[in-house]
């Protein structure tokens, strides 16, 4: 038998119960031979029943009083919290608003000096600006008006309205 089956078998009869007396009687003595012959295994299957044993007992000691603190500070921070608006959590802040407005405005100015601007507007003439510009009025406005939707509240504290 070769190590990874051995070992395959320690790791598969270990994780299902985690008791030793689920594995068979035939598995438990193909791993004791292997293990006398071979250092290695002995040695990784030492050190996996080590971290086993450390992971289920001494990874995490019971302290109580960390319970009663942990609550007490849950309580504290309940009545704090209900004056606090609620946030978005993932939501944009407002450099990232504006840092985003200043790409819109830079990529809307910009799209005059493309090659194909040019080419277009020399076809279709003036007629082609209109949309154009209704397009990127409709695209400034939108911003403007998520950007203030989304920060009434700031903006009023700050302007004083």
């Amino acid at each position: 038998m070769n190590c990874s089956k051995i070992l395959d078998m320690v790791y598969h009869y270990s994780d299902n119960d985690g008791t030793e007396d689920s594995m068979p009687m035939l598995s438990q003595i193909q791993i004791c031979l292997h293990t006398i012959f071979c250092r290695d295994c002995a040695e990784k299957i030492e050190r996996y029943e080590t971290a086993r044993h450390i992971m289920r007992n001494d990874f995490s000691p019971p302290s109580p009083r960390l319970e009663d603190s942990v609550m007490l500070k849950i309580a504290s921070d309940g009545e704090l919290q209900e004056n606090v608006p609620y946030a978005v959590p993932g939501g944009l802040s407002t450099r990232g608003w504006i840092i985003a407005g200043l790409i819109i405005v830079i990529s809307l100015g910009t799209s005059f000096f493309g090659l194909d601007f040019q080419k277009i507007a020399d076809e279709t003439g003036i007629s082609f600006l209109l949309p154009f510009g209704i397009t990127a009025g409709i695209v400034l406005t939108s911003y403007c008006v998520f950007f203030i939707g989304s920060h009434i509240k700031e903006l009023t504290e700050r302007f004083g309205l």
